[in-house]
């Protein structure tokens, strides 16, 4: 606790101190510009599945928009989201290596993740979580964090939260933007995008490529671990009508990365050795959009798929024959409605039917859901939002569930704004949970299931250069899944309790100087009373996380900024016997523009080449720079 403290003290003073100064140079009287904060023009989609205005949510919600995304030079997503509140991040090893988003001390398989509108969750995994490795920031427009469940509009998983991203979206005229890097680890990242708007047609197209030689993934081994991907996104919108659309999506990566097998002699931590992953992911999103009665009912038919497959290659056994192959696919139909009823009362309701088939190449399983649910938002009156919604799933693995949730947000003529929710989550047991190889799969599984509360104040101070947060929750999940080493099968066996508090603060003096900071204490407990490991923290659920970042234009045109990251102590493992220390990491960058089109950048990753440790037995990296040229085009 002593050494946390110390180092969230100096993190802060670190950025803090160069403030004052940096705002004398900049002239009062400049606009303001809101940038790495929640602005009153944004619109947010992860509350209810429908765009609303902040000020109509009443749950905790973060959004990191595109010019954030290049002001801090965000390779890698989950980078980004490890400095924002109440999101934790591991991976085991450097760049490419699986990679485990948290929210709020939840499972990573716990986390929703949406991109351009599809589940992109892996149905072939053990536990159905996303690996955030492969999900770079090249193509990315924008991502929301919903923190807290939220399974009325989105279903099974969403416990622990929702990260909704989307990538680049057409613009009006021809826009273009690109940019190259180089640097340590002999690391090239390449990324390019082109989007305009003729006629009836909207459309998009990006690609990028990133390999690296990397760095071992064993933290005992010395033989670097290399990364490759090549990707694509893509996004047309034809406007058959004034009043209907249609909307395609598409998404595309593909991935190799070198992995380190395991010692046979305990405690079988990683070691050198050839083996690698190839993973494909292929993501599709086709939608027909009609409004009626002037705009009021938004009708929407959509259809949705997600392909994951996953190699994994040991050269010492056959160089071309996997050692395991994993084969995940979900195919959803969707309708939703939303009904402007009244200025007052707006209602939202869907219908969806999702099939899912998990191949492991011995075992072909599959299963399918069908769900409805229906929202109502209300103001009955000025600066106050009320939602209320219920859902129900009638999956043909476990049977039916019904899940609730509502919340609500009143902001006083102060410009103080009230946020309390209560939800429920739920997430249905996977396919290989279910029907496991080896005995393992257990037919009788229930879903596993959350309750949270939380509530949160904001201020906005100065003209709104200044907006400070605070908020409080608490979630009980029962029934999780986990090896019964009672019965040699999975089992709901684990209960979980997770309670803490999320504080942020951003501040901008002027159009050229930000400052964003966000504090999270989460506090997640093993609460199964016939486990060993009753009343012991989850594994690699730091208690305490501080972030801070700073970013000054010069007068001269030169943009310059600091992040720093402290996280505090963790255990690797659900015993608590193997400590994981706390770290903390501080970056620099800076970009300069070449006219009006070009600019130049580059970074220093672990300025002070902190030696750290994420999951015990992989390594993490040291100091690293980075430069690279960018390119825009309006």
């Amino acid at each position: 606790m002593l050494k946390f403290s110390i180092l969230a003290t100096s993190a802060i003073a670190a950025i803090a101190t160069a403030i004052p100064a940096w705002a004398q140079e900049t002239p009062a009287d400049q606009d303001i510009v809101l940038l790495p904060t929640i602005r009153k023009d944004d619109i947010v989609v992860t509350a209810t599945g429908v765009p609303q205005s902040p000020e109509d949510i009443g749950q905790a919600v973060t959004v990191i928009d595109r010019q954030t995304i290049e002001q801090r030079q965000t390779v890698a997503l989950s980078d980004l989201l490890a400095t924002t509140p109440g999101v934790t991040v591991s991976r085991n090893g450097g760049l490419g290596a699986l990679t485990a988003v948290r929210i709020r001390g939840a499972e990573d398989s716990q986390t929703l993740t949406l991109i351009d509108g599809v589940r992109v969750n892996d149905p072939s995994s053990p536990g159905g979580a996303f690996d955030f490795a492969n999900l770079l920031a090249g193509s990315i427009d924008r991502v929301e964090v919903l923190r807290g469940p939220n399974s009325v509009p989105w279903g099974s998983q969403a416990i622990g939260g929702v990260v909704n991203v989307t990538t680049m979206q057409p613009g009006y005229g021809l826009q273009a933007r690109g940019n190259v890097e180089y640097g340590s680890f002999d690391t090239v990242f390449a990324n390019g995008g082109v989007s305009g708007k003729s006629g009836i047609i909207a459309a998009s197209l990006n690609a990028g490529y990133l390999k690296t030689d990397g760095i071992s993934t064993a933290a005992s081994g010395t033989e670097p671990d290399g990364y490759r991907q090549f990707g694509a996104t893509g996004r047309v919108q034809i406007a058959l009508s004034d009043n209907i659309s249609l909307d395609l999506r598409g998404y595309y990566a593909h991935s190799k990365v070198d992995i380190d097998g395991f010692a046979f002699v305990p405690p079988y931590l990683p070691v050198d050795d050839a083996e690698y992953a190839k993973t494909q992911e292929l993501y599709g999103y086709a939608g027909l959009n009609a409004a009626f009665l002037n705009g009021r009912f938004k009708n929407r038919v959509a259809f949705t798929i997600a392909d994951i497959n996953r190699d994994n290659f040991d050269p010492s056994f056959s160089s071309t024959t996997p050692s395991f192959l994993a084969r995940g696919r979900s195919e959803r139909y969707q309708y939703q409605g939303d009904f402007q009823v009244i200025d007052q009362v707006r209602l939202v309701a869907g219908a969806e039917h999702e099939t899912t088939r998990f191949n492991d190449g011995t075992l072909f399983k599959s299963r399918g859901v069908t769900s409805f649910y229906g929202e109502a938002i209300l103001s009955p009156i000025d600066r106050l939002t009320i939602t209320g919604g219920l859902r129900y799933d009638d999956d043909s693995a476990f049977g039916g569930h019904t899940t609730w949730g509502a919340n609500a947000v009143y902001t006083l003529p102060t410009e103080t704004t009230i946020r309390a929710s209560y939800a429920e989550g739920f997430k249905a047991p996977t396919l290989y949970q279910l029907y496991g190889p080896f005995g393992l799969g257990n037919k009788d599984l229930k879903p596993e299931t959350a309750r949270s509360y939380d509530i949160g104040i904001e201020q906005k101070l100065i003209g709104n250069t200044v907006s400070a947060s605070a908020t409080w929750f608490h979630r009980d999940t029962i029934n999780q899944i986990d090896y019964d080493p009672g019965t040699f099968s999975y089992g709901n066996i684990d209960r979980a309790r997770a309670e803490g508090v999320e504080v942020a603060l951003n501040m901008r003096p002027s159009s050229t100087l930000t400052l964003s900071a966000a504090y999270s204490f989460i506090d997640a407990k093993n609460r199964a009373r016939a486990d060993v490991n009753f009343g012991n923290d989850l594994a690699r659920r730091p208690h305490q996380s501080i972030s801070a970042s700073i970013d000054w234009k010069t007068p001269i045109g030169l943009g310059v900024g600091a992040t720093v990251l402290t996280v505090g102590d963790s255990f690797d493992d659900a015993a608590n016997l193997n400590r994981l220390d706390g770290y903390t990491i501080v970056g620099l960058r800076a970009d300069f523009p070449i006219g009006d089109k070009f600019s130049i950048y580059g970074r220093v990753d672990n300025l002070f080449d902190e030696k750290y440790t994420l999951v015990r037995g992989y390594s993490t990296p040291g100091r690293a720079a980075y430069g690279g040229i960018r390119l825009k085009f309006n």
